[in-house]
């Protein structure tokens, strides 16, 4: 949601687009910083949105703005555009984002792209390009201080100041052996307090926390969060040093996975947004998680008619199936949600799943507990009827603990298989939960009521 400035800035530029006032436009784009103007793109049309583009004039900030817009805008922004325009924008870019943009492009394309940029920058992509999307390769920069043990602290001072100028975030200095494998680390301010002719070797730090190449890019980001660093080193299988994945890549990810999760749990796939999907892509992914609650419906409707000759004998019976049914759904969702973020987290782990479903068991038998009691005196009240009371109370409470035990351990069941547990929640949760409420709520209302 864009706060007030954002929502000023966005609607400006609307309304001088609608005008045509260039010069005025021009003013603003100088003016706006890349990651601002990034926001405003996602507000605009494909045609405003090349028009925007097309007004600014240095290269750098076009290059932010790449790096900052979704990969449909960035395939709207590039289409016509000229070979020569995208390279001289993409060689002044990070190498990781430009291999996370080259990505995006056909092969061909991305092909002739790299034959046209600065031989070393198009190495260093095509380096980036073999390694999967969400792996520590993928994301790291190429671009690091690496030293060897015997430097002395004048000689890295003067190599940062002579031959290290282009490092994007130069927040550490690594130290390798003669093969360039890792051996410690410094700090920049550890450099510049120990006297100039202590070598590295001695002020160095030898337990550094490293990653390896295909390490998933959510692991890294709980080590960069966990070890309050503000770059991990990324290894290949022979301990070299390859790169580095930095803090700002890192809270990238974090936001990434956690929109994923929150989608997955709403059941509409990791990567449905309103404004960057068509209606036909968006229909073809909920279609498949929906078709849970669709069976889980059909299930519940031969349950009701199973028991549709209590339901003619106690016609009342049925206006307690939305609250019962509702109970146990949301607490089945709270139940799952906390697991899934905890295991996503690290917070949780599948070691203690028993412990974790047997908690939940305890929460969920006293909400159950009370508000059964609750919705049981509610019934009295309308009917006048002990035993009706006593069944949906009952029900109610029942239907709460077996949602507490659902949501906690088809979260675990699915982590300990190694399949991602958002997808137990939502439809594939509320469903189970659903179904088990109307049977107990009927069995239990018919063995009490003897009808």
């Amino acid at each position: 949601m864009l706060n007030n400035p954002d929502k000023i800035l966005v609607e400006s530029v609307k309304r001088l687009l609608r005008r045509d006032a260039t010069t005025r436009l021009r003013k603003i784009v100088k003016k706006t910083h890349a990651a601002d103007l990034s926001l405003v793109f996602h507000s605009l049309s494909i045609p405003n949105q090349r028009r925007l583009f097309n007004l600014i004039d240095e290269i750098e900030i076009k290059g932010e703005i790449f790096s900052n817009v979704d990969e449909d805008t960035f395939l709207n922004l590039i289409e016509g555009m000229k070979l020569d325009e995208m390279v001289e924008i993409l060689d002044l870019m990070p190498k990781d984002d430009v291999a996370d943009l080259l990505g995006h492009l056909p092969v061909e394309k991305s092909d002739a792209i790299l034959e046209l940029m600065k031989k070393e920058g198009s190495e260093e992509v095509e380096g980036l390009l073999h390694y999967g999307d969400d792996t520590a390769g993928g994301i790291m920069v190429p671009d690091f201080i690496a030293l060897r043990e015997d430097t002395t602290a004048r000689e890295a001072i003067e190599s940062l100041q002579e031959e290290h100028l282009d490092v994007e975030m130069p927040f550490y200095l690594y130290v390798v052996d003669s093969n360039g494998k890792l051996i410690g680390v410094s700090s920049l301010r550890q450099l510049v307090v120990v006297p100039p002719t202590t070598p590295l070797k001695d002020f160095m730090t030898t337990d550094v926390f490293a990653v390896k190449t295909d390490m998933d890019q959510e692991e890294v980001a709980k080590i960069v969060a966990r070890y309050d660093i503000l770059a991990v080193p990324v290894v290949n299988d022979t301990n070299q040093l390859v790169g580095i994945v930095t803090v700002d890549d890192v809270i990238d990810i974090i936001r990434e996975e956690a929109t994923e999760d929150i989608l997955k749990m709403a059941g509409v796939g990791g990567d449905e947004f309103v404004e960057t999907q068509s209606v036909i892509r968006s229909t073809r992914i909920r279609l498949p998680w929906l078709s849970a609650s669709f069976i889980g419906g059909i299930v519940a409707f031969f349950i009701i008619g199973h028991f549709e000759g209590s339901l003619k004998k106690v016609a009342y019976l049925a206006a307690f199936i939305p609250v019962i049914m509702g109970m146990g759904g949301n607490i089945g969702t709270q139940t799952s949600t906390i697991v899934v973020r905890g295991l996503a987290t690290g917070r949780l782990n599948i070691r203690d799943t028993w412990q974790v479903v047997f908690k939940e068991l305890m929460v969920g038998f006293i909400l159950g507990a009370v508000y059964g009691v609750m919705i049981g005196m509610v019934a009295q009240l309308r009917y006048s009827t002990a035993m009706v009371a006593v069944s949906v109370g009952i029900a109610v409470t029942s239907s709460m603990i077996v949602a507490a035990l659902v949501g906690s351990i088809v979260p675990m069941g699915f982590a300990r298989i190694n399949v991602d547990p958002a997808v137990a929640t939502g439809p594939f949760v509320t469903t189970a939960i659903d179904i088990v409420s109307v049977y107990f709520y009927f069995q239990i209302a018919t063995i009490l009521l003897g009808i």
